[in-house]
């Protein structure tokens, strides 16, 4: 069922270290506090008043009725989940006619030059005919440079899935970067199509909390992960976006303020 809520520096050559790094070296603490059969649900950001949050089988959203583009979408993806084996054939993009309020619609993508980006990506949505369906809303989509979407973002989609395999779970907070919103908007309803895109991936690895996050201009120009990799701290910067605010404060300022490129596979 859907719910619609207003809420009113370095060590190694694959080590980035920030201030709080000499905590990486201390004993686990923690774990055996805080335990990941423990956890509310991670993925989701600090909500603030003004967000129209929208809860769907698979994903959460942020849905700016302003802007006509998700602020931010949320999920949790299991090992099991990645085994999905649904098809995206045949199926199509849609407004969520139970929402209230204003949306996207297919028309205004029209000869717009922009494909329709999936936030929460389909693939990931592949185990359950319902997320599949609602994965396709207009609440988890944005106007997406093809050559991102078919290239660089996608690959970073499977990534995705490759972590969730390799931890079990993985955590993803992921949405647009409107910034000088140097393409415009799009359509009658004018969607404002972003400059580039995020996402923030967090996994726990058996001993500790881990994260990593990603930016991705909206473009054609190569993103290559080891480059275009930061903290989640960093993008909290960039975004306004406070992240993974379930986790208790030493364990969040820990896992965001550092990320390692081996533990996610990256060279």
């Amino acid at each position: 069922m859907q719910r619609l809520t207003n809420f009113g520096e370095e060590i190694d050559k694959d080590m980035k270290i920030t201030p709080l790094a000499s905590l990486l070296f201390l004993p686990a603490l923690f774990s055996c506090v805080f335990q990941p059969e423990a956890e509310g649900a991670l993925e989701l950001p600090e909500l603030n008043p003004t967000d129209r949050i929208v809860e769907y089988t698979g994903y959460v959203s942020s849905y700016n009725t302003e802007t006509l583009i998700p602020d931010w979408v949320a999920y949790e993806l299991t090992a099991e989940e990645t085994e999905g084996t649904l098809s995206r054939d045949d199926r199509m993009f849609s407004m969520d006619r139970n929402f209230k309020g204003r949306q996207a619609m297919r028309e205004d993508y029209y000869d717009s030059g922009w494909t329709k980006g999936h936030m929460a990506p389909a693939a990931d949505l592949a185990w359950d005919e319902k997320a599949m369906d609602e994965s396709f809303y207009f609440m988890n989509v944005c106007p997406q440079k093809e050559y991102l979407n078919k290239k660089d973002w996608q690959y970073l989609e499977k990534q995705v899935r490759s972590w969730a395999r390799r931890y079990g779970k993985v955590w993803v907070i992921t949405g647009p970067i409107i910034g000088k919103n140097i393409y415009g908007t799009i359509g009658e309803r004018n969607v404002v199509v972003p400059d580039a895109f995020f996402k923030a991936c967090l996994v726990y690895t058996g001993s500790r909390y881990e994260s990593i996050a990603f930016v991705m201009g909206n473009d054609e120009k190569r993103y290559f992960l080891a480059d275009c990799a930061m903290t989640v701290d960093d993008l909290e910067n960039i975004t306004g976006i406070d992240f993974y605010v379930a986790l208790p404060d030493e364990i969040e300022d820990i896992a965001e303020n550092t990320y390692t490129l081996s533990v996610w596979g990256i060279k």
